[in-house]
């Protein structure tokens, strides 16, 4: 099997990659979490997260943004002394804010799938990538995407992060054609996934392919 050269390192890289990756992803509650990991990610390792992912979910309720968005000053401190998560006060307070935000906008009538998916036409982007060398960190589309979602209050969202979310949840399928997964995930319009967290971002020149990933905040 061909797969596409980000995703060999460890096993778990590889099921991820085979399993999950760019299955297009339609359940709001999930695409929150997945958002919330991606903001998290910034600035560090994808294997970071993929390692932490579970403590995330205990650490947070499930990402259910009713529990979240009634986080106080003590759950802030409990989740600043979790081990088991990534310890930055401005992320741990972004998920808080996000969590209030995604309710904000259900409130309003809008689904957040439909939100995020809206940028996208509402169906999956196919491209037909030859090579790594060829995928984007980011487009005028995860650009839109970011200042909406900045609009709306999320924070963390910068375009390269919003454009590995829209990789790792399908809006864009980013597999490279020679990969089997291109023709699987693009047969699977509807599709879910239940693990959410994105590969590395493109490298950058004289960059290794794996891990490292830019450092965005809210306001860029």
């Amino acid at each position: 099997m061909e797969r596409c050269p980000w995703s060999e390192g460890f096993e778990q890289y590889r099921r991820y990659h085979d399993e999950e990756w760019g299955v297009p992803l339609r359940d709001s509650q999930a695409l929150f979490e997945l958002l919330m990991l991606e903001g998290a990610q910034a600035g560090l390792s994808w294997s970071t997260i993929l390692k932490k992912r579970e403590n995330y979910r205990e650490a947070f309720d499930g990402f259910d943004p009713m529990r979240i968005a009634a986080y106080g000053p003590d759950d802030e401190a409990r989740l600043m002394a979790n081990a088991g998560i990534v310890r930055n006060r401005l992320k741990v307070a972004g998920v808080i804010k996000g969590a209030r935000a995604y309710l904000a906008m259900e409130a309003s009538g809008t689904r957040f799938s439909d939100f995020v998916w809206q940028f996208v036409g509402g169906e999956p982007l196919q491209n037909r990538w030859t090579s790594l060398n060829e995928v984007p960190a980011s487009t005028a589309v995860s650009d839109a995407m970011s200042k909406a979602l900045k609009k709306a209050g999320f924070t963390f969202v910068g375009s390269t992060i919003c454009y590995s979310f829209m990789q790792a949840s399908g809006m864009v399928n980013d597999h490279l054609v020679a990969c089997p997964r291109h023709k699987a995930v693009k047969s699977h319009p509807g599709a879910t996934s239940l693990l959410r967290v994105s590969p590395p971002r493109k490298r950058r020149a004289g960059a290794s392919s794996a891990t490292i990933a830019p450092d965005e905040s809210g306001s860029a």
